[in-house]
């Protein structure tokens, strides 16, 4: 008599082998994907990532959002008048200044500034430094010795302290020259992340192999080490954006960085800080934008840094 339970078996195996070749193997996540894969996942992200946009479309198209001439004001009507809240997105919503300029137009055309002065210091910032701690911790030796020790007298001057002094030898502060002074002297933070960084992943066996295999400088630096080496610098460009944002504001409130007619969240913060007893929203509103911008940007690098790094998982 024939054993059932070999039976049983023997008529599995062709069905387990069957669903075993319908089943396609799972595909590995590289780095990046694995972290925007958990990205997605992250309120904090999420809301950050659409702060940020809606401050890019407001930068890119003020006119979208307001037809109110920024610059345009009358004392006799409007001076220091307060908020009107009857209709939406008009000149009224936010007050006057003392100008008698409209505050909310001039918060909506005041985010271009600060957009373009935050993302060209930190692409600045991250190339410049980026480059020189590549090279200063793949070569080491007297490369590394000479670049650290140039990194080390930059990082020694203050970011706002320096910025001052660069920008009064200016006749004409512009947008470009404060990008100028805050690339000058900010390059040496990115310099030092990356140098950390190469130095360990060029100890890794997929470089070793890649020298074994005849690969030249360039192709281990740029193929092999940056794509490794590049999470911590993009973790804090991320959050040095927002930092930017806020030394522009703070120059531009000082009176040395920018001046009119470009519009300025710092310089309407400068002029509200006279009246700020009397008509407070003056301030209010711009600071608060210039805040939550900040915290914006804060707030996608905490969650970038979270996402990149495997022990915080």
């Amino acid at each position: 008599m024939p054993d059932l339970t070999e039976k049983k078996t023997a008529e599995e195996i062709p069905a387990q082998a069957a669903v075993a070749a319908d089943a396609k193997p799972e595909k590995a996540r590289s780095l990046g994907s694995d972290a925007w894969h958990d990205l997605r996942r992250k309120p904090i992200f999420v809301i950050s990532a659409l702060l940020i946009l809606l401050l890019i479309v407001i930068a890119i198209a003020p006119g979208l959002f307001t037809s109110v001439d920024p610059r345009a004001g009358d004392l006799r009507l409007h001076y220091l008048s307060k908020p009107n809240y009857s209709h939406f997105f008009q000149a009224d919503w936010f007050g006057y200044d003392l100008q008698g300029r409209s505050i909310y137009a001039r918060v909506v055309y005041g985010a271009r500034a600060s957009v373009v002065v935050g993302i060209c210091v930190t692409l600045g910032v991250t190339i410049l430094g980026g480059i020189a701690g590549m090279v200063a911790g793949y070569f080491g030796g007297w490369v590394d010795t000479i670049i650290s020790r140039v990194t080390d007298i930059f990082f020694g001057i203050p970011l706002l302290l320096g910025s001052l002094v660069i920008l009064n030898a200016f006749t004409s502060r512009t947008i470009w020259s404060v990008v100028f002074a805050l690339v000058a002297l900010g390059w040496t933070q990115m310099t030092r992340v990356m140098r950390g960084s190469v130095i360990t992943v060029k100890q890794a066996d997929f470089v070793t192999a890649a020298k074994a295999l005849g690969a030249g400088t360039g192709r281990i630096m740029f193929k092999h080490i940056l794509p490794n080496a590049i999470a911590p610098v993009i973790v804090v460009a991320t959050i040095a954006l927002g930092g930017y944002i806020a030394t522009e504001a703070t120059l531009s409130f000082l009176g040395i960085g920018l001046q009119d007619p470009t519009i300025s969240w710092g310089i309407d913060i400068n002029s509200a800080q006279k009246v700020i007893r009397t008509a407070p929203f003056a301030l209010f509103f711009p600071a608060g934008m210039l805040s939550l911008t900040v915290l914006a940007f804060i707030m996608l690098g905490d969650a970038v840094r979270d996402a990149l790094d495997p022990k915080l998982r």
